[in-house]
């Protein structure tokens, strides 16, 4: 007997329909096709164990399971309860033609159990895109999945729950979620607040400039100055997730298994903080089979790499094109797949190796061309596509034990919304342009225009400094951030002068 189930597999951020087809008849072997890997293959171990574990048979004849299509290549175990529906229906110890009105996915421990799977949210999506009724799955990944409206989600614990769900033997509830107030319930929730730093007045403002018009910034200063803190506090004041943003960054965090079973739609902003040592595959994604790397969970959010100089240099270099492209494309041999990276980039590091270069009361230990040395592990063009680089100092002790409120987060992010609703304005005409720094270098001869004052400003400071022509596009759309702050139309010379200002490691002189 024939019979068909259906599920999904995941390549990038999207999904796609896999049919489940189960055949038994004479013989005696168990047989799958269809491009499976080898958790795929070891599947039948495991299901002949749930299968007995509910009281039930498996079938000692001729087993056949297709995966189509066969010429797109399966992994992981999710294939499981398909596969485990597939077998139990096609040797008739579940009746129900209402099973191919579904998708069916999850892991399956020995005694039955379901065990919780990856990119749950795009199968779900695809399930519904393809016109399915509903999507079994465990219970563990019901609510993200149960986010896509009018399709039915049942998050299971057991195959026996499964069977008794198709059996009509016990009734089951699809698992809700209202998606819009969960969304607005949660929205503006963080653990942490702008209110906590004391003094660093010029680094706030520098934050705020940054996250107003989506640039990247790199903290240079001695220890315990603060740039970790500053950078944590960052997302507090960008602007919320809309719903849009909310999906896509869910979507993303479903692929690599990263959102509890309490989750179902991110609401914050992620901020991914990676150690040192990560490698350039975990950076940007990849492997074996293609998972996104840290710059794409990233995505609509802040990737912060605390101490720049200690990551590997080809690490750092697998970044540039992302930075300009803001997605990044894993290519192999039997695929490609494309993972969004729009995010924003906040490093800091050391002035030097000792980490007192330039501090106003502690000497430097570091040797003749040092701090020139270490500096040079990050390469020009990477300094290039950093777009406000900014000195943090220590805090004073009075500043430190001042009992004098700091502004809170809250304050600051309505300043920086009232920025982006311009830029939104700005960019209405392009639905893939929403904030300055993603300007392309066309746009920027148009929207950042300046005036013969400031053309003579900024043409000393290129001869001055050693800008290339990267730096310049970046300078101007850093000034027309500051303007937007300020609610004026034209750059003026001093919003284009505090833009040049905030290009400290393009100095000759910094670190002579």
């Amino acid at each position: 007997m024939l019979v068909k189930t259906y599920g999904s597999a995941v390549f990038g951020v999207n999904a796609l329909t896999i049919t489940i087809e189960v055949s038994i008849g004479g013989g005696n072997k168990y047989h799958i096709v269809g491009l499976p890997d080898n958790a795929i293959k070891e599947s039948l171990r495991r299901v002949e164990s749930a299968i007995q574990a509910c009281g039930l048979k498996m079938p000692r004849q001729k087993i056949v399971i297709n995966l189509a299509p066969a010429d797109i290549r399966k992994e992981g175990s999710a294939y499981d309860l398909p596969i485990a529906v597939g077998i139990l229906a096609a040797s008739g110890q579940l009746e129900n033609p209402d099973i191919v009105n579904y998708f069916i996915m999850g892991e399956l421990s020995l005694d039955g159990s379901l065990q919780s799977i990856k990119g749950a949210l795009p199968i779900s999506i695809q399930a519904k895109t393809a016109g399915f009724k509903g999507f079994i799955l465990p219970a563990g990944n019901s609510r993200e999945a149960a986010i896509v409206s009018d399709l039915l989600v049942y998050g299971m614990k057991n195959l026996t729950e499964v069977i008794s769900f198709f059996n009509g033997s016990e009734i089951f509830k699809p698992v809700a979620v209202n998606t819009r107030d969960e969304f607005f319930d949660r929205v503006n929730t963080y653990p942490h607040d702008f209110a906590d730093v004391k003094g660093q007045e010029n680094i706030k403002r520098a934050l705020e400039i940054a996250a107003a018009g989506g640039h990247n910034l790199i903290l240079i200063g001695p220890p315990g100055a603060g740039k970790t803190m500053l950078a944590k506090r960052l997302p507090t004041i960008l602007p919320p997730l809309n719903l849009h943003e909310a999906l896509e960054t869910t979507k993303i965090h479903s692929v690599a298994g990263k959102l509890s079973a309490a989750d179902s739609l991110m609401t914050e902003r992620p901020y991914r903080s990676p150690h040192h040592t990560i490698s350039d595959m975990a950076l940007v994604g990849g492997g074996a089979n293609p998972q996104p790397g840290e710059i794409s969970l990233a995505h609509n959010g802040v990737l912060f790499l605390d101490e720049l100089p200690e990551f590997k240099r080809s690490v750092l270099e697998v970044m540039r094109q992302p930075l300009e492209d803001r997605h990044v494309t894993i290519s192999r041999s039997r695929m490609s797949v494309d993972y969004p990276a729009s995010f924003m980039l906040i490093a800091s590091m050391n002035p030097c190796p000792c980490g007192f270069y330039n501090h106003p009361s502690r000497e430097c230990l570091c040797g003749p061309g040092i701090v020139q040395k270490y500096l040079s592990k990050i390469s020009g063009p990477l300094l290039d596509r950093i777009d406000l680089h900014v000195e943090v100092t220590p805090v004073d002790f009075t500043e430190l034990t001042s009992t004098i409120e700091a502004e809170r987060s809250e304050s600051i992010r309505e300043r920086v919304i009232k920025a982006r609703n311009i830029q939104d304005t700005r960019f209405s005409a392009n639905s893939n342009l929403h904030y300055n720094a993603q300007m392309s270098p066309n746009m920027v001869r148009t929207v950042c225009k300046i005036n013969d004052a400031g053309q003579v400003l900024i043409k000393k400071a290129m001869e001055k400094l050693g800008l290339s022509a990267r730096a310049y596009d970046r300078i101007l759309k850093v000034a027309r951030t500051i303007a937007d702050l300020a609610g004026k139309e034209e750059i003026a010379l001093e919003h284009l002068a505090e833009a040049i200002h905030y290009r400290s490691l393009d100095r000759d002189s910094w670190a002579s």
